[in-house]
């Protein structure tokens, strides 16, 4: 008999995906470039006996394994509907386009789709309404929407990420995407062509759904509150970059409500008002009223940018009550004035729910008390976030997702810490699960050198800035740029480029100063540039060859302990007799150490030095633990040794 898995090909024969990976196998006959990897061949196996005997996996393959094939294959020959879930959009498009057309050419037509958040899809209706009613303002809001307006007509899924000539926030993009706000399902008489059906149709019709982790996680956020689903039944699931996982599912089991939400909900009343002709002055001065009451309650948590923890709700309320409950009050008449609208349409209606649900999240955040969460608040630009985060996902994980799908696979360049992976399970609250560590197929010890400077102070002394620009510099030098120089922190980033950008005679790119991949593309195509970023740039990107050929981190990757999500969690170890920072903070910046360093080394023929500016990792005995977890690099404390690696590669 065959393996489980085993599945007629388009010519008749049953494969499996020994067959498929093999030396002489099927692969190694399709693919022009083709190269055996025994490491591919290993977690394809893997991820086939897990599909077939119901088991999960957690998988950790370094960069060029060929890990995105070594799951995909098994899955599609399964036999079951699997749902793969990647960290980013842009993987989910580089598996839908480039992936699954490679197999589809040589397999036969596969059933797969790939399922995005509403927000990415147009509304058609919306469309038509903007034609006819004054929604579009402004010159370029209107040319946004001339482009939208024609792609439209010819577009078979609605995705934006269609249009490559939109700009990333296009206010007229906002003003016509299909979010469920004012979405009135299948009374809507677009609804037989709205992108958002056929998307649903498509994944019905599928046997490989390809989501991202926030549409997953939104879909078991619904599920459990017994509000439908958006992601049709499935058997397995198949979480691609799943280190992210921890903190992805935390947004969505948590609760949260901004400045921002109150405003939107205003504006789109009084559009819909104005459209559909039942505004009146009583509902004008209800939702001007509303906006100062908001403005005003926000007011009173604070200002200035970033995150900070919340604990003195019994105070604030004590203090600040009236205001607090005069934000509910508004919401609730906006709601009582939308319901004796003689002609109660279905957008109202949609729109009385939005403000109850609006005020059940302030209620929640101000008066649950609920000692599962950590309360914080973020502000951001004006606006204000209140954000009420699970402390501990690992109990929730455990019910709604392991307990509840047959095969769980998680995989990742960066998965397990010294070689283990007790500190993913625990965290995702994976009780039981098979583990595979498959190697890179890389040589890191002859294509990459880790430097690490042993005269500079230590990070946290006040003189680290000026030595850690010196020796950036020096570094810059003698990798001609071509260089990441990444930080821990905005403000040693900003601090450290204006110093170092005057002192070398290379184009510098700085974070912010641009949307990000706009930044890389630049990158990529101005010989010897320097970028310099943060948290965002330390994984998702690839840039291969000579462009980019050292690496440089300013610090080990500790979490900043005084972000209230990280405060609460070392707090909850704490308490529960534990030790947070060897078993929490200690591994989660090994697995952000590695990330970091993953931007070098992408293809066998790179060649580059990773230097960490942070000698704690060979002063202290917990820095083992960081040598352990990353590859096997050459290693140098001596910058002399740094000169000779990048001489070499000159000659």
């Amino acid at each position: 008999m065959p393996p489980p898995s085993a599945k007629p090909s388009p010519t008749g024969r049953t494969i499996n995906v020994r067959q498929f990976f093999s030396k002489t196998g099927l692969l190694s006959q399709w693919h022009p470039s083709f190269e055996y990897r025994e490491g591919q061949l290993q977690m394809a196996e893997a991820v086939e006996s897990a599909l077939a005997e119901k088991k999960h996996l957690i998988v950790e393959a370094g960069t060029g394994t060929g890990k995105t094939l070594a799951y995909l294959v098994p899955a599609i020959l399964s036999g079951k509907r699997v749902v793969i879930s990647t960290g980013t959009k842009n993987l989910q498009e580089q598996l839908f386009f480039k992936d699954i057309p490679f197999l589809a050419r040589h397999l036969g037509a596969l059933r797969v789709s790939y399922m995005k958040g509403r927000a990415n899809y147009a509304c058609r209706q919306k469309i038509y309404d903007a034609e006819k009613e004054p929604m579009i303002e402004g010159l370029e809001e209107v040319a946004d929407f001339q482009v939208i307006r024609e792609w439209e007509k010819t577009s078979e899924t609605g995705d934006r990420a269609e249009i490559k000539t939109l700009p990333e926030h296009s206010a007229a993009w906002a003003k016509i995407d299909a979010r469920s706000d004012l979405c009135t399902g299948q009374k809507c008489a677009q609804f037989e062509r709205c992108f958002i059906t056929l998307m649903h149709q498509r994944a019905q019709e599928s046997d490989i759904i390809i989501v991202n982790h926030h549409l997953f996680f939104a879909d078991m956020a619904v599920r459990s509150d017994e509000r439908g689903a958006i992601i049709p039944d499935y058997g397995a699931v198949i979480f691609d970059e799943a280190h992210e996982v921890e903190d992805t599912a935390g947004q969505y089991f948590g609760v949260s409500v901004s400045s921002y939400q109150v405003e939107d909900f205003a504006r789109d009343v009084s559009a819909l008002a104005h459209r559909k002709e039942f505004g009146s002055q009583e509902l004008d001065r209800t939702l001007i009223t509303l906006g100062d009451c908001a403005a005003r309650f926000f007011g009173l948590l604070g200002g200035g940018d970033g995150r900070t923890g919340f604990r003195s709700h019994d105070a604030f309320l004590e203090k600040n009550e009236e205001q607090y409950r005069d934000v509910l009050r508004a919401l609730e008449l906006v709601a009582l004035q939308l319901e004796l609208l003689k002609a109660a349409m279905e957008e109202t209606l949609l729109l009385v729910a939005r403000a109850r649900d609006l005020a059940r999240r302030f209620e929640f955040w101000m008066e649950s008390g609920d000692r599962r969460f950590v309360y914080w608040i973020e502000r951001r630009g004006r606006g204000t976030f209140l954000q009420a985060t699970p402390i501990d996902v690992s109990q929730i994980l455990d019910e709604r997702l392991f307990d509840a799908v047959d095969t769980v696979v998680l995989t990742s360049a960066t998965l397990a810490v010294a070689g283990a992976f007790d500190y993913t399970k625990e965290r995702l609250g994976l009780r039981t699960a098979r583990t595979l560590v498959v190697p890179s197929h890389f040589d890191y010890a002859r294509q990459a050198l880790l430097y690490v400077p042993q005269s500079l102070p230590d990070p946290r002394s006040p003189a680290f800035a000026n030595a850690a620009a010196e020796e950036i510099i020096e570094l810059l030098t003698l990798s001609r740029g071509r260089a990441f120089v990444l930080f821990t922190s905005y403000q040693q980033m900003r601090l450290i480029y204006d110093r170092v950008s005057l002192e070398i005679p290379y184009q510098t790119l700085m974070q912010g100063t641009g949307p990000r991949n706009a930044l890389l593309e630049e990158f990529r195509s101005t010989p010897n540039a320097v970028l310099f970023a943060t948290s965002s740039f330390w994984q998702g990107v690839d840039v291969p060859g000579e462009q980019l050929s050292c690496v440089i981190i300013d610090k080990l990757p500790f979490a900043v302990p005084s972000d209230p999500v990280v405060e609460a969690r070392i707090a909850a170890i704490r308490n529960d007799g534990g030790d947070p920072f060897h078993s929490y903070q200690v591994p989660q910046a090994a697995i952000a150490l590695k990330q970091g360093f993953g931007r070098l080394i992408r293809s066998r023929s790179d060649r580059g030095v990773l230097a960490l500016l942070d000698n704690r990792i060979t002063k202290t005995r917990y820095g083992q633990t960081f040598f352990d977890s990353l590859p096997h690099y050459s290693f140098t404390t001596t910058r002399k040794d740094v000169e000779k690696f990048f001489s070499v590669r000159r000659t």
